[in-house]
């Protein structure tokens, strides 16, 4: 091929590239990916349509994963509830956010004695006691075991490969 062919076909191909983003251009664009018909908008679980307004307003009482969770002050559902127009709540969401929150490992892991609690604004309002550390040790605790008995029930009714392929084997 000699050089006035590369050029001629080089000028082909820029004006066919210039061709194609000037239709493109023209076009409305299209959204990259089609929602299915059978697709359902996504349920939101309410304990975390509750809680995402806490952090929101109150990051430090409620920081937001990884960070860990600080112990809450005794009470604070009494000074969120002044709160609820700002945050969007109903009072029984309130409670459900809270209680939620208050429920689980990161939340017990901060439960330890002489912790600071803390308000709403994340000023020091009380501290863990020994019976308060004691008690959080024992729900995670109970929360471990009840996981492990959990995953031991479902790996019981999983049924076994090799166990099917040798019921098949015997039914012929």
């Amino acid at each position: 091929m000699g050089f006035e062919q590369l050029a001629e076909l080089r000028d082909r191909l820029r004006a066919e590239k210039q061709q194609v983003k000037a239709d493109s251009a023209q076009q409305p664009k299209q959204p990259k990916r089609k929602p299915s018909p059978q697709a359902k908008p996504r349920e939101q679980d309410p304990a975390v349509a509750a809680i995402w307004p806490l952090q929101k307003h109150f990051p430090l009482a409620f920081p937001v994963n990884p960070a860990p969770k600080v112990p809450l002050k005794e009470g604070i559902f009494k000074d969120a509830e002044q709160h609820l127009e700002l945050l969007g709540l109903t009072r029984e969401q309130l409670k459900l956010g809270i209680s939620t929150w208050c429920r689980g490992a990161r939340y017990w892991a901060s439960m330890v004695e002489d912790a600071p609690r803390l308000d709403l604004n994340g000023q020091a309002a009380g501290t863990v006691t020994a019976a308060q550390a004691l008690h959080a040790k024992q729900q995670a605790s109970r929360h471990r075991s009840q996981e492990r008995r959990n995953r031991a029930k479902a790996k019981a009714q999983a049924p076994a490969p090799a166990a099917d392929a040798a019921a098949v084997q015997a039914a012929d």
